[in-house]
């Protein structure tokens, strides 16, 4: 299967990659990050540890590595509406926190919606412009209070 597009040529603009480092232990990372989430109007209706399971399940020696699905309602429906119903299968809106040394954590985001867009989900265009300008304002906010 080929895309019709080279993804290496993406700027990380296009698909909302996001990320910053946080100088902290892991644990108070994941704090933080759900802290400014719900400041900005997400909510975390889904969280897990794909670390734990994988140390657990396979025995992979992962360093800690942690996953908050963070979603706007508001936001997810007008998107469900503007996709006839397909985004879901992108949902929800991750930001993920790994360790990357004792005390470095790393927060990575990429726009669901932007992604959506680029795989050519979108029904309503207008829409969906709007609908990635609201919520790339949400995240900024986020990677914002985080880099304070």
């Amino acid at each position: 299967m080929s895309i019709p597009f080279d993804p290496h040529e993406l700027d990380p603009e296009e698909y909302g990659e996001t990320q910053t480092t946080l100088e902290t232990d892991h644990e108070s990372a994941i704090e933080r990050v759900r802290e400014v989430c719900l400041d900005a109007g997400f909510g975390i209706p889904v969280e897990f540890s794909p670390s734990e399971m994988l140390n657990e399940k396979v025995d992979a020696d992962r360093d800690p590595y942690y996953v908050l699905g963070a979603c706007n309602p508001a936001m997810a429906d007008r998107a469900l509406d503007a996709t006839d119903g397909r985004i879901g299968g992108l949902f929800p809106c991750n930001m993920v926190i790994w360790e990357t040394a004792p005390g470095e954590q790393v927060v990575y985001h990429i726009s669901i919606m932007k992604t959506a867009r680029l795989l050519g989900l979108p029904t309503d265009d207008e829409e969906m412009d709007a609908i990635i300008a609201d919520t790339g304002e949400m995240v900024d906010a986020v990677f914002a209070e985080l880099e304070e």
